[in-house]
């Protein structure tokens, strides 16, 4: 087992559960302790696979998925994910292989928009509401350009 076995866990565990596994779970599920977890999961932070809490072990993103509420669900085979933005909401479906509905919310207006995937593509018609306009109408905005996200990328 190396790190990278540990990010894929992740991963897969997200995906099953919706939820970032702890470090006790990822323990018992390499048989390995806690604390040897916990470093592995520091690891990966520092190499921006994942991102923690601030002085955690709790992770709080694994793009596209995030391990808190947001404004941007995906519904998606049976179950529910919170992404961490815009563009994460589009990566779910992607990175499951699978259709979807999305809901979110406009930043300026905080108007509801609900998106459909299909085939990994957003459904002819893919807007069933958007409360400013049609899908024409919509834009993505990151406030930082990439060079600077990981400065904060909960910010971002």
């Amino acid at each position: 087992m190396d790190i990278w076995d540990v990010r894929a866990f992740v991963y897969r565990y997200f995906a099953d559960t919706t939820r970032a596994p702890s470090t006790e779970d990822t323990a018992r599920h390499f048989n390995i302790s806690k604390e040897e977890a916990g470093k592995i999961y520091t690891e990966l932070n520092h190499r921006h696979a994942f991102f923690l809490e601030p002085e955690t072990l709790t992770i709080r993103m694994a793009n596209p998925f995030s391990a808190i509420p947001t404004d941007f669900k995906v519904h998606a085979n049976g179950k529910t994910y919170f992404a961490n933005c815009a563009w994460d909401m589009l990566g779910i479906p992607a990175a499951l292989h699978c259709d979807a509905t999305i809901d979110a919310v406009f930043t300026e207006s905080n108007g509801p928009v609900q998106l459909e995937i299909r085939d990994g593509q957003i459904a002819q018609g893919g807007v069933l509401a958007a409360e400013d306009g049609g899908l024409s109408d919509m834009l993505v905005h990151f406030p930082l350009p990439f060079s600077r996200w990981y400065d904060d990328l909960v910010f971002t």
